[in-house]
């Protein structure tokens, strides 16, 4: 059993096809398969544009295993791969590779060179090649009212309820925690700056907010996981104007994190970020936002 797609950000409406194909397998003694491609398809179509992700290629393989899906296939999208024309697509990826015998779409799939191919195609092919063709109703995805769009526009607007709501799951960030000027440690709140992030991965919009982290270099357990913080996304200008960094202050103590691989999960926007007339406001700021951050956690 199979689906192909970006599936990026594995949100209420892609787990509803998912959910669906995992069922299928289920009931039939087979596997559920995802096809997916990286880097993302309008890297190459539409490079002009940026991308945005909201899930890294690994992020969503974690996520995806956590729904019980059984392979991930990542299919290289390549200038050569973008002219597969649909009928070879079927063919050559769904028949030859993985030996597909259904495939649940949603209602809008397309793909193939210049998107030729639909369900429409697909219910022709079907036969030839010996597979069942199954097509997500419209009705049953749109019922979720969500979209990666839509969830993108909440997270500029730093709207993050929205963001959870529509992904079934706080918005996250994966990193490293990197050296910085440690200007933090000298009024009191030392932070964790987060470094690595894929350059194409969407951050909200820049402010304060209350966040929780997982510390993924350490097995998974209450002690690693889920840590309360307060973060900031911008480019700090009280302290040194410049590039926007995200750096996590832990609400419980532990900073010294150098090295080790973090996740930043955005609970709630507190505030815009904006500059103080000198350090002891600042400070008082900031003691405010940790504040407002144990509450809101």
């Amino acid at each position: 059993m199979a689906t192909t797609g970006t599936f990026d950000g594995v949100h209420a409406g892609h787990q509803a096809i998912l959910k669906r194909l995992i069922s299928a397998a289920k009931e039939h003694d087979g596997k559920s398969v995802l096809i997916t491609f990286d880097p993302h398809p309008r890297r190459l179509i539409h490079p002009e544009y940026p991308l945005e992700l909201l899930t890294t290629v690994e992020e969503r393989a974690e996520l995806l295993a956590e729904l019980g899906l059984d392979y991930l296939i990542v299919q290289p999208f390549t200038h050569a791969f973008s002219k597969t024309e649909s009928i070879d697509f079927v063919r050559q990826l769904l028949v030859e590779k993985i030996g597909v015998k259904r495939l649940v779409i949603g209602h809008d799939h397309r793909f193939g060179r210049n998107r030729e191919g639909g369900f429409e195609h697909l219910k022709e092919f079907a036969p030839v090649y010996g597979f069942d063709v199954e097509e997500i109703p419209a009705l049953d995805i749109e019922a979720m009212h969500v979209s990666s769009t839509q969830i993108r526009q909440a997270l500029h607007a730093g709207e993050m309820d929205k963001a959870t709501l529509a992904l079934t799951r706080p918005y996250f960030v994966t990193g490293e925690v990197v050296k910085g000027r440690q200007i933090g440690r000298t009024i009191g709140f030392p932070t964790a700056n987060i470094g690595g992030l894929h350059p194409d991965k969407l951050l909200p919009s820049q402010g304060v907010y209350a966040v929780r982290v997982d510390l993924l270099d350490h097995e998974a357990s209450s002690a690693t996981r889920g840590l309360p913080a307060v973060a900031n996304y911008g480019q700090r200008p009280s302290i040194e104007a410049g590039l926007a960094v995200l750096e996590a202050h832990l609400l419980e103590g532990g900073q010294d994190l150098y090295g080790q691989r973090i996740r930043v999960h955005f609970i709630e926007r507190l505030r815009g970020e904006y500059s103080f007339p000198n350090r002891e406001a600042l400070v008082a700021q900031i003691a405010k936002d940790a504040e407002e951050a144990r509450r809101v956690l």
